[in-house]
């Protein structure tokens, strides 16, 4: 098929119309594609999380596309295993929150409960099911009480390949004329190994193999365990980011190492962290934390202790809406009303950071075009 035009993405993105477009544009293709190798990434980095997912439900191709027509430098992927060894963008293992598999009646035998990162969880798996089998899903809002517009679009959309958003980004690499990074999350990694469905040469030899296979290729994996990434980079060269959230990695609890991610986050532990992987995505808390009242506080010494170790700073995730934010930045009381989110991003940008995840991708970058 031609290339698209940028108005026939727009056009593609409008409304109803963008399920079946969006699916032709983005078929899996088996030739290597051209990577647009590194220069000098701007600051900060505007990744957009899980696609433009303020707009469009996360993880889908419409919602990275518009990302990249918002602007975005990277998109971010979530990964998940199918049962026949597929990676597939997902949030998380279970589905019924981002999918409609809840009402398709031949799978409600699919429901159980199983231990998922040492906690108990119930719903439907992507390992029960078969690549062919999730693409019978479609797409739901995670959050359609704050997103509602969102919402509008369940049922449209279906669950897309780590290889159709490889195409996908090759063909608005270059209708839009310009580099667009991946921003790859390996999720539950020891989860899927310890059922055969280890993702880790999966996804490196897919990446090999559509050209992003070193250093300059724009690429980041990043991952909430330690080991997993330590593998990652005995296998490739691609940069890797140590995500920190609260409590200890679930592989770390595993191998009762005691590493914690506050432990990760000292001096001498981003000193560590740096032996294996070229930056940090930490909660925001780690930059700024917020007070009592739930205000946006002072930052932290975090990100010139990351900086001194080398690594770059990425922290997660900033969101418009009034939920998301410090209690200072709110507009009225309603959760689904959008605040002040340009200050909170202003007062991280002044602590350092390198780059963002952000859900409004357009936000960032009439910021960053601003300075």
């Amino acid at each position: 098929m031609a290339r698209p035009t940028r108005a026939t993405l727009r056009h593609w993105l409008t409304g109803w119309g963008l399920l079946l477009p969006m699916a032709a544009f983005a078929a899996p293709s088996v030739v290597p594609h051209e990577v647009q190798l590194l220069g000098d990434e701007p600051k900060p980095l505007i990744i957009a999380h899980r696609g433009a997912s303020g707009y469009l439900p996360e993880h889908t191709l419409a919602a990275y596309a518009l990302a990249v027509l918002q602007g975005a430098d990277y998109i971010e992927a979530d990964l998940v295993m199918t049962r026949d060894g597929e990676l597939v963008a997902r949030h998380d293992n279970e589905l019924s929150l981002t999918t409609n598999v809840a009402q398709h009646p031949q799978f409600a035998d699919r429901k159980r409960t199983q231990v998922v990162d040492g906690g108990a969880l119930t719903g439907w798996f992507s390992e029960d099911f078969t690549l062919a089998e999730l693409k019978t899903l479609r797409a739901i809002e995670r959050i359609p009480d704050i997103r509602p517009g969102n919402a509008r679009l369940n049922g449209s959309l279906e669950i897309p390949t780590l290889q159709q958003i490889l195409d996908l980004v090759t063909n608005l690499q270059q209708s839009e004329q310009r580099r667009i990074g991946l921003y790859i999350e390996t999720k539950h990694p020891t989860h899927f190994q310890q059922l055969n469905l280890a993702m880790e040469q999966p996804l490196v030899r897919t990446l090999h193999r559509n050209g992003y296979a070193d250093r300059n290729a724009p690429v980041y994996i990043q991952s909430f365990e330690v080991e997993n990434l330590k593998t990652l980079g005995r296998l490739t060269q691609l940069r890797l980011v140590q995500l920190l959230g609260r409590g200890q990695p679930y592989d770390q609890q595993l191998r009762d190492s005691g590493l914690s991610y506050a432990q990760m986050a000292t001096p001498a532990g981003l000193k560590a962290v740096a032996q294996y992987a070229a930056g940090v995505g930490p909660e925001k808390f780690y930059v700024i934390p917020r007070d009592a009242t739930g205000k946006l506080g002072q930052p932290t010494d975090f990100v010139p202790n990351a900086h001194a170790a080398g690594l770059k700073v990425h922290p997660y995730t900033f969101r418009a809406e009034n939920s998301f934010l410090p209690s200072n930045l709110r507009n009225g009381v309603t959760p689904a009303t959008r605040g002040n989110i340009e200050a909170e991003i202003r007062a991280y940008l002044e602590a350092g950071i390198d780059g963002v995840f952000i859900d409004q991708p357009d936000i960032a970058l009439r910021l960053r075009e601003a300075d």
